[in-house]
Protein backbone atom coordinates (compact mmCIF):
# COMPACT_ATOMS: atom_id res chain seq x y z
CA UNK A 1 0.00 0.00 0.00
CA UNK A 2 1.23 3.49 -0.89
CA UNK A 3 2.48 5.26 2.26
CA UNK A 4 1.16 8.60 1.02
CA UNK A 5 -2.25 7.10 0.37
CA UNK A 6 -2.51 5.74 3.93
CA UNK A 7 -1.41 9.11 5.35
CA UNK A 8 -4.12 10.86 3.32
CA UNK A 9 -6.73 8.40 4.59
CA UNK A 10 -5.65 8.99 8.19
CA UNK A 11 -5.74 12.79 7.80
CA UNK A 12 -9.15 12.61 6.15
CA UNK A 13 -10.59 10.63 9.08
CA UNK A 14 -9.20 13.15 11.57
CA UNK A 15 -10.49 16.15 9.66
CA UNK A 16 -13.89 14.64 8.81
CA UNK A 17 -14.43 13.22 12.29
CA UNK A 18 -15.44 9.72 11.18
CA UNK A 19 -14.54 6.92 8.80
CA UNK A 20 -17.86 7.28 7.00
CA UNK A 21 -17.40 11.00 6.26
CA UNK A 22 -13.76 10.47 5.26
CA UNK A 23 -14.79 7.70 2.86
CA UNK A 24 -17.31 10.04 1.20
CA UNK A 25 -14.66 12.74 0.75
CA UNK A 26 -12.12 10.28 -0.66
CA UNK A 27 -14.76 8.51 -2.79
CA UNK A 28 -13.84 5.18 -1.26
CA UNK A 29 -15.73 2.66 0.83
CA UNK A 30 -15.62 2.86 4.61
CA UNK A 31 -13.95 -0.55 4.71
CA UNK A 32 -11.12 0.58 2.40
CA UNK A 33 -10.43 3.70 4.49
CA UNK A 34 -10.45 1.67 7.72
CA UNK A 35 -8.04 -0.85 6.20
CA UNK A 36 -5.66 1.93 5.06
CA UNK A 37 -5.56 3.50 8.52
CA UNK A 38 -4.98 0.09 10.13
CA UNK A 39 -2.10 -0.58 7.72
CA UNK A 40 -0.57 2.79 8.65
CA UNK A 41 -0.80 1.95 12.35
CA UNK A 42 0.67 -1.48 11.71
CA UNK A 43 3.61 -0.01 9.81
CA UNK A 44 4.28 2.51 12.58
CA UNK A 45 3.71 0.01 15.36
CA UNK A 46 1.54 2.42 17.35
CA UNK A 47 -2.16 3.24 17.63
CA UNK A 48 -3.13 6.60 16.14
CA UNK A 49 -6.90 6.59 16.72
CA UNK A 50 -9.18 5.53 19.53
CA UNK A 51 -12.27 3.96 17.96
CA UNK A 52 -15.73 3.50 19.42
CA UNK A 53 -19.00 2.65 17.74
CA UNK A 54 -19.95 6.33 17.74
CA UNK A 55 -16.72 8.30 17.36
CA UNK A 56 -12.99 8.35 16.76
CA UNK A 57 -10.40 10.39 18.64
CA UNK A 58 -6.67 10.88 18.39
CA UNK A 59 -4.24 9.23 20.74
CA UNK A 60 -1.45 11.36 22.17
CA UNK A 61 0.98 10.11 19.54
CA UNK A 62 -1.76 10.33 16.90
CA UNK A 63 -2.14 14.06 17.59
CA UNK A 64 1.58 14.73 17.11
CA UNK A 65 1.67 12.49 14.04
CA UNK A 66 -1.36 14.21 12.48
CA UNK A 67 0.20 17.67 12.86
CA UNK A 68 3.29 16.53 10.94
CA UNK A 69 1.26 14.65 8.33
CA UNK A 70 -0.99 17.69 7.72
CA UNK A 71 2.07 19.87 7.00
CA UNK A 72 3.56 17.25 4.68
CA UNK A 73 0.32 16.85 2.72
CA UNK A 74 -0.05 20.63 2.43
CA UNK A 75 3.52 20.95 1.09
CA UNK A 76 2.85 18.22 -1.46
CA UNK A 77 -0.35 19.93 -2.60
CA UNK A 78 1.49 23.25 -2.93
CA UNK A 79 4.23 21.65 -5.03
CA UNK A 80 1.74 19.94 -7.29
CA UNK A 81 -0.29 23.13 -7.72
CA UNK A 82 2.84 25.17 -8.43
CA UNK A 83 3.91 22.68 -11.09
CA UNK A 84 0.47 22.81 -12.71
CA UNK A 85 0.41 26.60 -12.62
CA UNK A 86 3.79 26.86 -14.31
CA UNK A 87 2.36 24.83 -17.19
CA UNK A 88 -0.62 27.20 -17.45
CA UNK A 89 -0.39 30.30 -19.62
CA UNK A 90 -1.34 33.55 -17.87
CA UNK A 91 -4.84 34.77 -18.68
CA UNK A 92 -7.10 37.63 -17.66
CA UNK A 93 -6.43 41.09 -16.25
CA UNK A 94 -3.33 41.86 -14.19
CA UNK A 95 -3.76 44.98 -12.06
CA UNK A 96 -0.60 46.39 -10.52
CA UNK A 97 0.77 49.60 -9.08
CA UNK A 98 4.26 51.12 -8.96
CA UNK A 99 5.92 54.45 -8.03
CA UNK A 100 5.63 57.10 -10.73
CA UNK A 101 9.25 57.49 -11.80
CA UNK A 102 10.35 53.90 -11.27
CA UNK A 103 7.21 52.67 -12.99
CA UNK A 104 7.85 54.81 -16.06
CA UNK A 105 11.48 53.75 -16.26
CA UNK A 106 11.34 50.05 -15.48
CA UNK A 107 7.88 48.60 -14.94
CA UNK A 108 6.20 49.91 -18.10
CA UNK A 109 8.78 48.23 -20.41
CA UNK A 110 8.19 44.94 -18.57
CA UNK A 111 4.44 45.39 -19.09
CA UNK A 112 4.99 45.73 -22.82
CA UNK A 113 7.13 42.58 -22.91
CA UNK A 114 4.56 40.72 -20.79
CA UNK A 115 1.74 41.62 -23.17
CA UNK A 116 3.84 40.42 -26.11
CA UNK A 117 4.52 37.06 -24.46
CA UNK A 118 1.02 36.41 -23.14
CA UNK A 119 -1.63 37.52 -25.64
CA UNK A 120 -4.54 36.34 -23.47
CA UNK A 121 -3.77 38.94 -20.77
CA UNK A 122 -4.56 42.59 -20.21
CA UNK A 123 -2.66 44.86 -17.82
CA UNK A 124 -3.77 47.86 -15.79
CA UNK A 125 -0.72 49.72 -14.48
CA UNK A 126 -1.45 52.47 -11.93
CA UNK A 127 1.53 54.74 -11.19
CA UNK A 128 1.26 56.31 -7.73
CA UNK A 129 3.79 57.15 -5.05
CA UNK A 130 1.36 56.50 -2.18
CA UNK A 131 1.02 53.12 -0.47
CA UNK A 132 -2.15 51.59 -1.86
CA UNK A 133 -4.21 48.91 -0.14
CA UNK A 134 -3.80 45.92 -2.41
CA UNK A 135 -6.81 44.02 -1.12
CA UNK A 136 -9.22 46.94 -0.69
CA UNK A 137 -8.34 48.52 -4.04
CA UNK A 138 -8.23 45.29 -5.99
CA UNK A 139 -4.54 45.09 -6.97
CA UNK A 140 -2.83 41.80 -7.77
CA UNK A 141 0.67 43.17 -7.27
CA UNK A 142 2.61 46.26 -6.16
CA UNK A 143 6.18 47.30 -6.93
CA UNK A 144 7.64 49.47 -4.18
CA UNK A 145 10.95 51.02 -3.11
CA UNK A 146 10.29 50.08 0.52
CA UNK A 147 9.12 47.11 2.54
CA UNK A 148 5.37 47.06 3.18
CA UNK A 149 4.20 48.29 6.59
CA UNK A 150 1.49 45.60 6.49
CA UNK A 151 2.84 42.26 7.71
CA UNK A 152 -0.08 40.43 6.08
CA UNK A 153 1.56 41.01 2.69
CA UNK A 154 4.41 39.09 1.10
CA UNK A 155 7.42 41.18 0.03
CA UNK A 156 10.01 39.77 -2.38
CA UNK A 157 13.23 41.76 -2.64
CA UNK A 158 14.53 42.21 -6.19
CA UNK A 159 17.53 44.52 -5.91
CA UNK A 160 18.96 47.27 -3.68
CA UNK A 161 18.51 51.00 -4.21
CA UNK A 162 20.97 53.64 -2.95
CA UNK A 163 19.82 57.11 -2.04
CA UNK A 164 22.47 59.53 -3.25
CA UNK A 165 23.12 63.02 -1.91
CA UNK A 166 24.01 65.17 -4.90
CA UNK A 167 24.23 68.69 -6.29
CA UNK A 168 25.17 70.38 -9.55
CA UNK A 169 28.66 71.78 -10.13
CA UNK A 170 27.07 75.23 -10.51
CA UNK A 171 25.49 75.07 -7.05
CA UNK A 172 28.70 73.79 -5.45
CA UNK A 173 30.68 76.53 -7.17
CA UNK A 174 28.30 79.16 -5.85
CA UNK A 175 27.75 77.86 -2.30
CA UNK A 176 30.76 75.66 -1.62
CA UNK A 177 30.97 71.88 -1.23
CA UNK A 178 29.64 70.32 2.00
CA UNK A 179 32.08 67.68 3.26
CA UNK A 180 29.93 66.04 5.93
CA UNK A 181 26.17 65.46 6.24
CA UNK A 182 26.08 67.89 9.18
CA UNK A 183 27.15 70.66 6.78
CA UNK A 184 23.74 70.43 5.07
CA UNK A 185 22.30 72.65 7.83
CA UNK A 186 23.99 75.58 6.09
CA UNK A 187 22.81 74.65 2.58
CA UNK A 188 19.67 74.87 0.49
CA UNK A 189 18.16 71.43 0.02
CA UNK A 190 15.54 70.19 -2.42
CA UNK A 191 12.97 68.29 -0.37
CA UNK A 192 11.32 65.17 -1.80
CA UNK A 193 8.02 64.88 0.03
CA UNK A 194 7.65 61.21 -0.87
CA UNK A 195 10.11 60.22 1.82
CA UNK A 196 8.85 59.02 5.19
CA UNK A 197 10.81 61.81 6.88
CA UNK A 198 11.29 64.29 4.01
CA UNK A 199 13.06 66.98 6.05
CA UNK A 200 15.16 64.57 8.10
CA UNK A 201 17.82 62.80 6.05
CA UNK A 202 19.38 59.65 7.43
CA UNK A 203 23.03 58.62 7.04
CA UNK A 204 25.63 56.25 8.40
CA UNK A 205 28.76 58.10 9.49
CA UNK A 206 31.66 55.89 10.55
CA UNK A 207 29.21 53.01 10.83
CA UNK A 208 26.88 54.87 13.20
CA UNK A 209 23.40 56.20 12.33
CA UNK A 210 23.15 59.95 11.84
CA UNK A 211 20.11 62.13 11.14
CA UNK A 212 20.29 65.65 9.76
CA UNK A 213 17.42 68.13 9.61
CA UNK A 214 17.44 69.97 6.29
CA UNK A 215 15.63 72.95 4.84
CA UNK A 216 15.14 74.49 1.44
CA UNK A 217 12.87 76.72 -0.61
CA UNK A 218 11.79 73.93 -2.96
CA UNK A 219 9.72 70.88 -1.94
CA UNK A 220 8.31 68.42 -4.48
CA UNK A 221 6.65 65.02 -4.42
CA UNK A 222 8.61 63.53 -7.30
CA UNK A 223 12.16 62.23 -7.60
CA UNK A 224 12.11 63.39 -11.22
CA UNK A 225 11.31 66.96 -10.16
CA UNK A 226 13.96 66.84 -7.44
CA UNK A 227 16.47 65.77 -10.08
CA UNK A 228 15.48 68.63 -12.36
CA UNK A 229 15.83 71.20 -9.59
CA UNK A 230 19.20 69.81 -8.56
CA UNK A 231 20.36 70.08 -12.19
CA UNK A 232 19.15 73.68 -12.22
CA UNK A 233 21.34 74.46 -9.22
CA UNK A 234 18.55 75.05 -6.72
CA UNK A 235 20.18 73.00 -3.99
CA UNK A 236 21.39 69.68 -2.65
CA UNK A 237 19.04 66.74 -3.23
CA UNK A 238 18.67 63.19 -1.94
CA UNK A 239 17.61 61.06 -4.91
CA UNK A 240 17.42 57.31 -5.66
CA UNK A 241 20.39 56.15 -7.69
CA UNK A 242 18.35 54.76 -10.59
CA UNK A 243 17.04 58.28 -11.34
CA UNK A 244 20.43 60.02 -11.54
CA UNK A 245 22.87 57.28 -12.62
CA UNK A 246 23.43 58.89 -16.04
CA UNK A 247 23.79 62.37 -14.51
CA UNK A 248 26.47 61.16 -12.10
CA UNK A 249 28.32 59.44 -14.93
CA UNK A 250 28.15 62.60 -17.08
CA UNK A 251 29.24 64.86 -14.22
CA UNK A 252 26.13 67.05 -14.40
CA UNK A 253 25.44 65.99 -10.81
CA UNK A 254 28.13 65.32 -8.19
CA UNK A 255 27.73 62.73 -5.44
CA UNK A 256 28.39 63.98 -1.91
CA UNK A 257 29.31 62.03 1.24
CA UNK A 258 30.06 58.74 -0.51
CA UNK A 259 31.96 57.63 2.60
CA UNK A 260 29.04 58.62 4.87
CA UNK A 261 26.34 57.19 2.68
CA UNK A 262 22.63 57.79 3.04
CA UNK A 263 20.24 55.02 3.94
CA UNK A 264 19.68 52.24 1.45
CA UNK A 265 16.40 50.63 0.48
CA UNK A 266 15.37 48.11 -2.17
CA UNK A 267 12.89 47.31 -4.91
CA UNK A 268 10.23 44.90 -3.71
CA UNK A 269 7.35 43.10 -5.35
CA UNK A 270 4.46 42.95 -2.89
CA UNK A 271 1.36 40.80 -3.06
CA UNK A 272 -1.26 39.38 -0.68
CA UNK A 273 -0.68 36.07 1.04
CA UNK A 274 -1.84 33.23 -1.16
CA UNK A 275 -1.11 29.52 -1.10
CA UNK A 276 -1.07 29.38 -4.89
CA UNK A 277 0.11 32.48 -6.73
CA UNK A 278 -1.80 32.98 -9.98
CA UNK A 279 0.24 32.36 -13.15
CA UNK A 280 -0.46 35.90 -14.40
CA UNK A 281 1.21 37.33 -11.25
CA UNK A 282 4.04 34.81 -11.04
CA UNK A 283 5.11 35.32 -14.65
CA UNK A 284 5.17 39.11 -14.30
CA UNK A 285 7.30 38.90 -11.15
CA UNK A 286 9.71 36.59 -12.96
CA UNK A 287 10.01 39.00 -15.91
CA UNK A 288 10.63 42.00 -13.67
CA UNK A 289 13.19 40.08 -11.66
CA UNK A 290 15.04 39.02 -14.82
CA UNK A 291 15.14 42.60 -16.08
CA UNK A 292 16.43 44.18 -12.88
CA UNK A 293 18.28 41.71 -10.71
CA UNK A 294 21.26 40.92 -12.91
CA UNK A 295 21.86 44.45 -14.18
CA UNK A 296 25.19 45.60 -12.70
CA UNK A 297 24.35 49.29 -12.77
CA UNK A 298 21.33 51.52 -13.27
CA UNK A 299 23.41 53.49 -15.77
CA UNK A 300 22.29 50.97 -18.39
CA UNK A 301 18.82 52.51 -18.14
CA UNK A 302 19.11 56.30 -17.81
CA UNK A 303 16.24 58.41 -16.55
CA UNK A 304 13.36 58.56 -19.00
CA UNK A 305 10.02 60.11 -18.06
CA UNK A 306 8.42 59.35 -21.43
CA UNK A 307 6.58 56.15 -22.46
CA UNK A 308 9.49 55.17 -24.71
CA UNK A 309 11.49 52.21 -23.41
CA UNK A 310 14.43 53.47 -21.32
CA UNK A 311 16.99 51.45 -23.25
CA UNK A 312 15.98 53.38 -26.39
CA UNK A 313 16.41 56.80 -24.79
CA UNK A 314 19.63 58.82 -24.77
CA UNK A 315 20.73 60.26 -21.42
CA UNK A 316 18.86 63.42 -20.51
CA UNK A 317 20.85 66.54 -21.39
CA UNK A 318 22.13 68.67 -18.56
CA UNK A 319 20.00 71.70 -17.81
CA UNK A 320 21.66 75.09 -17.77
CA UNK A 321 22.29 76.44 -14.27
CA UNK A 322 19.59 78.78 -13.03
CA UNK A 323 20.72 82.39 -13.24
CA UNK A 324 19.68 84.48 -10.24
CA UNK A 325 20.08 88.24 -10.51
CA UNK A 326 20.12 90.44 -7.44
CA UNK A 327 17.66 93.30 -7.27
Amino acid sequence: MDNLQTMRAFAAVVEAGSFTAAAEQLRLTKGVVSKQVSQLEGRLGVRLLNRTTRSVSLTEFGQAYYERVARILTDIEDLESAAQERQTEPRGRLRLTAPQVFGDMFVAPVVRRYLELYPETTVELILADRFVSLVEEGFDLAVRIAEPPDSSLIARKIRPVRHVTCASPAYLGRRGTPHHPRDLRDHDCVIDLNGRTPRTWRYRANGEPLTVNVNGRAAVNSAASARGMALEGLGVALIPDFVIAADLAAGTLVELFAENHAYDSAVYTIYPHARHLAPKVRRFIDLLNERLKDSPDWIARPFCPSPVAPELQPPAPAAAPLQVKAG
